[in-house]
């Protein structure tokens, strides 16, 4: 049997807390909910934190290392994977859109990454989209992401790569010219945001076509698009990523009440498919950590 690595992306940054009750808020909260996941199936938990007094989005060390501190002192085997993604959106005002509108959040790269400096997880997110987001603009340079990525590197932590679109494999294959990339990168498809990859299996099929030898990859889709992509990635020989900051269905009209009710879903369908939720301890084997 293949073993494939399930991810729980706890919380993101993007799911309203009045969207949902069950999402989790407080690094308390984080912290607990990854650690259920990993009693569902999952081997990584992809960590976003919020302010815990009104839920928004948070770029706090102390909170990151509340939640790293917590899981940590649990015991647990989980491998962790720290985002780097806030700090790269722009909103260009009305007025003019060379000036910043509320809600723009861009920062210096090193800014970005001076949590994974700090806590040194075993993986983090390392996005190379510059793309439309609704009225946002994410904007990742070439520049800026190799800045970001040295620190991640430096940090001795593994980046996941994600991909948005085509044209982020191109940069990719730029960027592994490096050797400190390793012989097996790691990438993630991001399926079924507006105006990036669409969530079908010719695009996931476009994406493969576009990596480079040995790389590891996985597939996910958000909203209704979860778990049909959970799906097709494993039947397509790759990983899997469930999680409220992707979905916080567990079917139509039906929330899920945790995250750990998503890992066990999807931990259902990679089973029905023939294939093993890998273990935290095969999982760091097959990304070489």
């Amino acid at each position: 049997m293949r073993d494939v690595i399930l991810t729980c992306a706890i919380t993101g940054n993007i799911t309203r807390p009045d969207a949902t009750p069950h999402l989790p808020i407080t690094p308390a909260q984080i912290a607990a909910s990854a650690l259920e996941a990993e009693q569902a199936g999952a081997a990584v938990v992809h960590i976003h934190v919020r302010h815990p007094d009104d839920g928004l989005p948070s770029m706090e060390l102390s909170h990151y290392a509340e939640v790293v501190e917590r899981i940590r002192a649990a015991k647990s085997r989980l491998i962790l994977n720290i985002t780097t993604g806030p700090g790269g959106r722009f909103v260009p005002s009305e007025a003019d859109p060379r000036v910043a509108a509320p809600g723009t959040t861009l920062l210096p790269p090193l800014e970005r990454v001076s949590h994974v400096s700090a806590l040194a997880p075993e993986i983090a997110t390392l996005d190379l989209n510059t793309m439309n987001s609704g009225e946002q603009v994410v904007i990742n340079t070439p520049r800026n992401v190799r800045v970001m990525a040295d620190a991640i590197l430096a940090a001795g932590a593994k980046p996941e790569i994600e991909i948005f679109n085509p044209g982020d494999l191109v940069l990719a294959r730029e960027l592994l010219a490096d050797p400190r990339f390793g012989p097996a990168p790691m990438f993630s498809f991001v399926l079924g945001i507006n105006y990036g990859w669409p969530p079908s299996i010719e695009a996931i099929q476009l994406g493969l076509s576009m990596l480079p030898a040995g790389a590891i990859w996985s597939a996910f889709g958000v909203s209704r698009h979860s778990f049909p992509m959970v799906a097709a990635a494993v039947l397509m020989g790759g990983h899997a990523r469930v999680g409220m900051e992707d979905n916080i269905y567990l079917e139509k009209g039906r929330l899920a009440v945790s995250n750990a009710e998503l890992c066990d879903k999807a931990a259902r369908i990679i089973s029905d498919l023939g294939a093993r939720v890998a273990s935290p301890e095969a999982a760091r084997e097959m990304l070489g950590l």
